[in-house]
């Protein structure tokens, strides 16, 4: 009984099909959704997965990177061709993995910022944000403060691991540093 419980209380993921016509049929639903209303299942924190309907494979990156794309064409890009340059170069390099996890963490940490922030001032007027945006506000001075910490801290963990990764290599050739 006591594990039904537990299962009942984890989110189950939904289950979005997609067909080869391109078509994504949501099984929750019962129901053909479009990319939009993907990206609003994201925007929910909604738990899914996209499935080919023929393979069972899972597409739910190759929506998401679709979702991604769509947005960056979509007039106000969160990316520069400098930025989308510099990831292309970590793809087959032996920093990828580093970068992966120190862009997720990344993201992570600011949107738990902005979590923050949202929560802090959610009965703020528009004279209370006017002048929260003026500068110098120690307020904003120290939430990005501590975003620039934290962001500092991941990149030194990571340089610490890449170290020691190397370290590990040279020792397995028989070279030290």
């Amino acid at each position: 009984m006591t594990s039904k419980k537990a299962g009942a209380a984890k989110q189950v993921q939904r289950v979005i099909k997609k067909y080869p016509n391109r078509r994504l049929y949501d099984t929750e639903t019962s129901a053909y959704i479009t990319l939009a209303e993907v990206k609003q299942l994201v925007m929910d924190t909604q738990a899914f997965v996209v499935r080919d309907a023929k393979t069972n494979e899972d597409l739910t990156r190759s929506i998401l990177l679709q979702i991604i794309l769509e947005e960056e064409a979509g007039g106000a890009p969160m990316f520069t061709e400098a930025a989308l340059a510099n990831i292309i170069r970590f793809y087959g390099h032996a920093m990828q993995g580093f970068m992966g996890s120190y862009l997720e963490k990344n993201v992570q940490a600011f949107t738990d910022l902005q979590g923050q922030m949202a929560e802090q001032t959610k009965n703020f007027t528009p004279e209370m944000w006017t002048q929260l945006m003026k500068v110098p506000n120690p307020l904003m001075q120290g939430v990005i403060g501590n975003y620039a910490e934290q962001s500092k801290t991941m990149f030194e963990k990571m340089q610490e691991q890449m170290q020691k990764n190397t370290e590990q290599m040279l020792g397995a050739f028989g070279i030290k540093k």
